[in-house]
């Protein structure tokens, strides 16, 4: 089986808020058009009764105008989630190399998100030194900021 990877998808309360967020954390670039999606068509591939969605596609930085994309869409229902954890099972976080842990803290903050954890460094053997932090956007969706030198 041939594959490549596609998108990530985030299911959020506020689909354009948090959009906005990661244009403006991380660049992220909308990918038009935006989708506004229903139908039984829907309904039978989610396996969600009624199904019906609107969003946008953000081009990921870094991997180029066909690089894969951070699909973020509101359903018209929605069911709630648990507390976002980083030892929770299943999806943990998305993970963005930026140039500046701390000034990554500092603007993902400012935006809505919050720090999960402290900023830490690490030398990982034949690899270099790692400085890294959780955070999270403002729909608690976890993050892994990292810079390696």
């Amino acid at each position: 089986m041939a594959a490549h990877y596609a998108h990530t998808n985030i299911i959020a309360s506020d689909w354009r808020r948090l959009a906005k967020f990661y244009q403006a954390a991380f660049g992220c670039e909308p990918v038009p058009p935006e989708r506004k999606q229903s139908g039984s068509w829907l309904e039978a591939g989610t396996g969600v009764r009624g199904a019906a969605l609107q969003g946008v596609h953000l081009r990921l930085p870094g991997h180029g105008g066909a690089g894969p994309t951070l699909e973020i869409y509101s359903y018209r229902h929605m069911e709630e989630k648990p507390e976002a954890l980083p030892n929770r099972k299943g999806f943990g976080h998305i993970a963005f190399v930026v140039d500046d842990v701390l000034d990554a803290v500092d603007k993902i903050t400012s935006l809505g998100g919050r720090a999960v954890g402290k900023v830490t460094s690490t030398d990982v053997p034949g690899v270099g030194r790692l400085t890294f932090v959780y955070a999270a956007d403002p729909e608690d969706n976890i993050l892994e900021l990292q810079h390696w030198s």
